[in-house]
């Protein structure tokens, strides 16, 4: 077997923008040949997705699958909208909800399944997907909710298809409670979720250091009021109150009727339902949330390229 130097993968690397290792595996493959490796990165799709793995993916689709007592969301970006209504890419994001649904969140492991009618793992897939359509693409995210005795329910706000959209939700409800009415239940929560973008479950969840920043704007805002302390500090917990309503899901207003907290909606549930509830946990996938999109001002890309 021919030695491949670090100058050969650097050099392949250089010509292809395919990645480091994929770089070494080409020449190896290949026996140290410089245009074999070429090709053969080129027929695996590898080339082609590399140089477009520097471009801002913030579109794609979120997928929710919920079956009983488990739930699992994914999201998978691309660059442009148009791709999320592409059949190829809505089928990707539907089988990767499957596979994650079955293995779990670890995204090695989803990824080195076997794609489903495909000879390729999940990650080839993509890359193979990522070469066919001419957009970057990657899997940015997965979770999962589970329950002992009770319903992960899932919504997909303005779905495009069944289970795909923009807006992803899961909440799990815990309780022996008729799993119907149960289902009916979370749906309704998943919504509000949906609306409302909480932060946190419960007020003990909230991040300290979130609610140390909130406190100190709030101290700052109050002592410019000149009323003495005992008033501000009065005024600084009543407004840290209207933050916890803000964020954490079990203190928010249910969107449904407007005046009834979460947390009294579940109790009211439990009391109708005949068993107790407990809302467990919720994730709210809201897509290309936190990613840094580019914006371009095509103005002056003209007037820069006639310069």
């Amino acid at each position: 077997m021919a030695e491949i130097s670090p100058q050969s993968v650097k050099q392949l690397r250089e010509k292809s923008g395919a990645g480091m290792m994929d770089c070494k595996k080409a020449l190896t493959e290949n026996g140290g040949d410089m245009e074999a490796a070429i090709d053969w990165l080129r027929k695996k799709g590898l080339s082609a997705a590399a140089k477009k793995a520097d471009r801002v993916a913030a579109e794609g689709l979120v997928a929710v699958l919920a079956d009983g007592v488990k739930g699992t969301a994914v999201e998978v970006n691309a660059e442009t909208d148009f791709v999320g209504r592409n059949d190829h890419f809505q089928h990707f994001v539907k089988s990767l909800a499957a596979i994650a649904h079955e293995v779990g969140t670890d995204m090695e492991a989803v990824k080195a399944r076997p794609f489903p009618g495909s000879p390729r793992t999940v990650a080839e897939e993509l890359t193979h997907l990522i070469a066919t359509i001419g957009e970057n693409m990657h899997i940015r995210r997965i979770a999962q909710l589970a329950v002992h005795d009770g319903v992960v329910a899932g919504y997909v706000h303005n779905a495009l298809a069944a289970g795909i959209g923009k807006i992803g939700v899961l909440v799990a409800l815990e309780s022996k409670a008729d799993k119907t009415k149960l289902g009916e239940l979370g749906k309704q929560i998943a919504m509000h979720v949906a609306a409302a973008r909480p932060e946190f479950l419960d007020v003990a969840d909230v991040d300290a250091k979130s609610l140390e920043r909130e406190r100190a704007v709030l101290l700052e805002q109050a002592a410019t009021s000149g009323k003495p302390p005992e008033i501000i500090a009065k005024m600084v917990e009543g407004r840290i109150k209207k933050y916890y309503e803000e964020v954490v899901l079990l203190e928010q207003v249910y969107v449904v009727d407007g005046e009834s907290k979460i947390k009294a909606v579940i109790e009211k549930a439990s009391k109708s339902l005949g068993a107790p509830i407990t809302l467990t946990g919720f994730v709210r996938y809201h897509l290309g949330e936190g990613i840094e999109k580019e914006t371009n001002d095509f103005a002056a890309e003209v007037a820069k390229m006639a310069s």
